[in-house]
């Protein structure tokens, strides 16, 4: 599949569409059509921008949000010991995920991404084997081959299992930097994980614990967790906050333009950064509100 490299410049500016600068310890939602929301904004005006687009699965992505009542007459479904429980329905969340021309709809956007991002900001996108190949080699001709910094593997082990394959059960993250040379990562920041074999390190390792690799093992949202919002495709807050914690500084902006449920609105609240969410998806954009209320975001409609 060929990829179109040029031209590599941002389609015209949206002056008529006006985003404030996320108040500090606070944020921003915008319900709009990306690009124009990209395009409204300042160059070098963001440190940190982390997008988990669609991943063209070419199907509709849907979630339908359940919750199970004791009816030991008329139950529809038996659990623990033989109880019967009834299925309550709570409503669904849903999105289109095919595109004929993926990475026509990416590049306009992963050019204003470059243009947005600070002198030492980085860019993260998550996407799975379908398209990251693609994606990637488009990115190397926005940012040049040497800006891809890691490759990053989230590995979880959750769901079913094929028949006829391997089953997938990892996303890949690209993580591109402007400035190759100069770029914000937080080594002190970093989680640590325990060593496996703690007795060959030493008490002092062992108990400092060791730095992940650019595979990260990560469990998903738990379908029956408080952390769930009930929106497709969420993602885990613990991945989204080892990318704030490490490639942003505190109060520093933080941009998702494929917003979702809102988890890396989140991730930049919690650690006093401010975050700058966009969605075309007004069930999205409902979602984003509701979680993160106690940060009393703005949110402006352009539908």
């Amino acid at each position: 599949m060929a990829v179109t490299t040029s031209p590599l410049r941002p389609p015209s500016r949206a002056p008529e569409l006006i985003i404030p600068r996320p108040e500090p310890g606070s944020g921003v939602i915008v319900l709009s059509d990306n690009l124009p929301a990209l395009q409204a904004l300042p160059a070098e005006s963001v440190r940190l921008i982390y997008i988990d687009p669609p991943f063209n699965t070419g199907s509709r992505r849907t979630l339908t949000r359940l919750r199970t009542v004791s009816d030991p007459e008329n139950g529809d479904r038996v659990g623990y010991q033989g109880r019967r429980y009834h299925t309550v329905r709570l409503g669904s969340l849903s999105f289109e995920d095919v595109f004929d021309d993926f990475l026509a709809f990416l590049e306009p956007r992963l050019l204003e991404a470059r243009r947005l991002l600070t002198p030492d900001g980085s860019l993260f996108v998550h996407l799975d084997y379908r398209e990251v190949h693609y994606c990637r080699v488009l990115l190397d001709a926005i940012f040049g081959r040497q800006s891809l910094i890691n490759e990053i593997i989230w590995a979880y082990d959750y769901g079913a299992r094929s028949r006829r394959r391997w089953s997938p059960k990892h996303d890949n993250i690209l993580w591109y930097a402007r400035d190759p040379k100069g770029y914000v990562f937080r080594y002190d920041a970093i989680d640590r994980i325990p060593y496996r074999a703690p007795g060959l390190v030493g008490p002092e390792k062992a108990r400092r614990g060791k730095t992940p690799t650019d595979t990260w093992w990560q469990t998903i949202v738990s379908p029956g967790g408080s952390e769930r919002t009930g929106y497709p495709t969420q993602k885990p807050i613990a991945l989204l906050e080892r990318i704030v914690r490490v490639h942003s500084d505190p109060d520093d902006v933080v941009l998702d333009f494929f917003a979702g449920s809102g988890t890396a609105g989140e991730a930049a609240a919690r650690h006093g950064r401010r975050f700058l969410l966009v969605d075309s998806n007004p069930e999205a954009v409902h979602t984003m509100e509701q979680r993160l209320a106690a940060w009393h975001p703005a949110v402006i409609n352009r539908s």
